[in-house]
């Protein structure tokens, strides 16, 4: 007698399963993604960031002026101009029909001479001589090495391919010129390469020991968790920014750097890392938090039980789980590290000449202030790109920290 509801009841259970199947499960990372997605602001920052790092990496690609080459003569404080400008021009650099394309045709032709002479050579003595005498060449007078500053090998190549694309163009000075007649613009994207860097390295540095150490005291707890939070709360009390310059002053000693250039190490990466060592602190605090939250959970007891050592338990289970938190403090200290860097370097202790960054910009635009005459463009266009950067990573690092929340998972 029940046979027909019995019936009803398993096909309503086949429906339900057949809906169910159609489900699919959203996690975290996809439902955050989904959440930044609908954050307009957000979203627009990373399409700046986005924009702003090609840029910055194809800096040597476009069709930017020399950032090095002065002109105090003709060039000195120049507002924006549309004024057409050509590669090699000035008289000074002494450039083949005062053009850049010119020039190096006329070097290659002469280095292509010495190297048929080098192998036509029999004395090895002779060889060796001429071959130093090609790399001494190519270093003084070669035409990138006047207008550009210690070109790596891929941004000599960028180069390379930016003469053969535009030739002897360059764009005209839309942001003027500095006090020693450079064009402004070139050293705004130029800039942009050292305190994008600079963010980066210095903020991978600060997340790599502020994740380890704090997931380790965090995970350890105790006596380990006491002592390590002690020597962080010693460090905390330390006045960073007169290490900082304590160390870049040893490191700007002659016979310091020319031992460090001896042995391969660039003071300006070392300049990087030590501000990174420095903004780990906080990081490691809020890991540690972090962990002190999860370390009970049923998935580290698991590991535990099948015989994970703790370093698998904390780096393989643990800090995954803290990624979240850990991106969007990323994003927030980047810009941190950024205006200590441009900090430094507008008091001279950062980045040095002939190394540009947008701190040293704007250290340049203040000093060149007069109450006389008003160079505007000087400080407005570094301090412009600072600051737009700024605010992008603190709109981006916002909405990461809302897309992230788990308490906002698959709300609207």
């Amino acid at each position: 007698m029940n046979t027909g509801k019995d019936d009803r009841d398993v096909k309503l259970l086949e429906q339900i399963l057949d809906e169910s199947k159609q489900v699919q499960g959203v996690s975290l990372w996809q439902d955050a993604w989904k959440r930044l997605r609908r954050n307009k602001a957000a979203m627009a920052s990373m399409a700046t960031l986005c924009i702003l790092g090609i840029l910055a990496f194809l800096t040597p690609l476009l069709p930017l002026q020399s950032p090095i080459d002065k002109d105090l003569n003709n060039r000195r404080f120049l507002p924006p101009s549309l004024e057409t400008v050509v590669m090699g021009q000035r008289d000074g650099l002494k450039f083949k029909d005062g053009r850049l394309t010119a020039q190096l045709a006329k070097f290659e032709d002469e280095i292509g001479e010495l190297r048929t002479k080098q192998r036509s050579e029999s004395d090895p003595d002779k060889r060796d001589a001429i071959d130093e005498q090609i790399e001494n060449r190519i270093e003084v007078e070669h035409p990138f090495n006047q207008l550009w500053n210690e070109l790596d090998s891929v941004s000599w190549g960028l180069c390379e391919l930016r003469v053969s694309i535009f030739g002897d163009y360059a764009i005209p000075s839309i942001f003027g010129t500095d006090q020693l007649g450079r064009d402004l613009l070139a050293r705004v994207f130029w800039g942009a390469r050292v305190s994008l860097i600079v963010g980066i390295v210095a903020t991978l540095v600060s997340l790599i020991i502020g994740v380890s150490y704090g997931a380790t005291a965090g995970y350890f707890g105790g006596i380990v968790d006491t002592i390590m939070m002690r020597i962080v709360d010693v460090l905390y009390s330390i006045p960073f920014f007169f290490v900082v310059i304590l160390i870049m002053t040893f490191l700007g000693d002659d016979a310091i750097k020319k031992r460090m250039n001896e042995i391969g190490i660039d003071q300006i990466m070392v300049f990087y890392v030590v501000i990174g060592a420095i903004y780990w602190l906080t990081m490691s605090r809020v890991v540690r938090g972090q962990v002190l939250s999860l370390k009970e959970e049923q998935f580290v007891e698991s590991a535990r039980t099948v015989g994970a050592s703790s370093s698998r338990i904390i780096f393989r289970h643990l800090v995954p789980n803290v990624l979240g938190i850990v991106i969007v403090y990323l994003t927030l200290t980047i810009p941190s590290v950024m205006l200590f860097e441009a900090f430094l370097s507008f008091l001279g202790m950062g980045v040095s000449p002939p190394d540009v960054s947008w701190g040293l910009l704007l250290k340049d635009g203040v000093d060149a202030l007069s109450s006389v005459k008003l160079f505007w463009w000087v400080v407005v266009f570094p301090g412009a790109a600072l600051a737009a950067t700024l605010f992008a990573l603190n709109f981006l690092g916002d909405g990461l920290r809302d897309a992230l929340d788990p308490r906002m998972k698959n709300r609207d």
